[in-house]
């Protein structure tokens, strides 16, 4: 109840601050450059060198990159039977094919698993969402806005990249079987622990609503797809197909579920694909998926317990 509390509160307390002008105009790029290169790293570097690296951390990595090979089919199927542009379809790809698996999925599942279930948030965050977003998300971007990116330059972005680098050092330490200090510990719990509350407040800041007008069937597409459709195939796949029902499973198709990506809404958006629409995927997207998340969460109980 605690950690449900927090999350709305939070994300309140964003709105009203942004609302009443006692935010900075872009305040939340700030706290977003800290939760990224901070707190994440500091999250992988407390989680990941205790966690039992098996065949099963392949559930949590793969969601990601499910998530962006299916955007690219669905979306690239129906921006030709609608006739959609260029633009309109990398928005979509880019704002749906990728989920907020840290920024949302990080108090949400901390809500509903508690602390051991960031462990595998990490693995859907980092490996997933991050690698997949600097390599597949930024071809995408290049490709529908007409821009090039070298190789080269993504992976300097990739190996440069604070919470990678955290990722790569937690993973190290968890193969060679390092045990970290329980003073550095505390230290990387402390500094994870702010993840929560600025991420929160930052998501609440960015929060904007507009008419959808025009970009209405997009819009609707491209929640459809991100809250439900996608969803509702690692649901098929993860329990009904492999029959798998344990807790990183369940944390896993969990983060299947959540809203777009901030992030990929930005690089989109920088890339000059429909701006109006990734920001209406976002703020619309956001609250939206608490509903949709509690309706998972049940159908998901429901069903493990038949």
């Amino acid at each position: 109840m605690t950690s449900l509390i927090l999350l709305f509160l939070c994300l309140i307390l964003g709105i009203i601050l942004t609302r009443n002008k006692l935010f900075p105009e872009h305040g939340h790029l700030a706290l977003n450059a800290f939760v990224i290169n901070i707190s994440l790293s500091a999250l992988s570097l407390y989680y990941i060198p205790k966690i039992t690296l098996n065949l099963q951390v392949v559930f949590p990595v793969a969601v990601a990159w499910l998530n962006i090979l299916l955007a690219i089919a669905f979306f690239g199927f129906l921006g030709k039977k609608f006739r959609w542009s260029k633009s309109v379809i990398g928005a979509l790809i880019m704002c749906a094919g990728f989920g907020n698996t840290s920024f949302v999925g990080i108090p949400v599942i901390q809500a509903l698993f508690g602390d051991s279930g960031l462990k595998t948030v990490m693995l859907v965050d980092q490996p997933g969402s991050f690698v997949a977003l600097s390599t597949v998300g930024i071809a995408v971007a290049n490709l529908y806005s007409g821009t090039r990116t070298s190789v080269a330059d993504l992976l300097k972005k990739i190996i440069r990249f604070p919470p990678f680098i955290a990722f790569t050092v937690a993973v190290l330490l968890n193969l060679m079987n390092v045990e970290v200090s329980q003073s550095l510990n505390e230290v990387f719990k402390i500094l994870g622990a702010t993840t929560v509350p600025l991420a929160l407040v930052s998501v609440g800041s960015q929060l904007r609503w507009q008419k959808p007008d025009h970009d209405s069937k997009p819009l609707f597409w491209g929640l459809f797809f991100k809250l439900i459709i996608f969803p509702a195939g690692i649901f098929v796949l993860y329990f009904m197909i492999l029959e798998q029902r344990s807790e990183l499973v369940r944390i896993s198709f969990m983060e299947s579920a959540m809203a777009p990506m901030i992030t990929a809404a930005i690089i989109a958006s920088a890339h000059r694909l429909e701006p109006r629409l990734c920001n209406l995927m976002i703020g619309v997207g956001i609250p939206l998926s608490f509903l949709t998340l509690f309706f998972w969460y049940v159908v998901m109980q429901l069903y493990l317990q038949t």
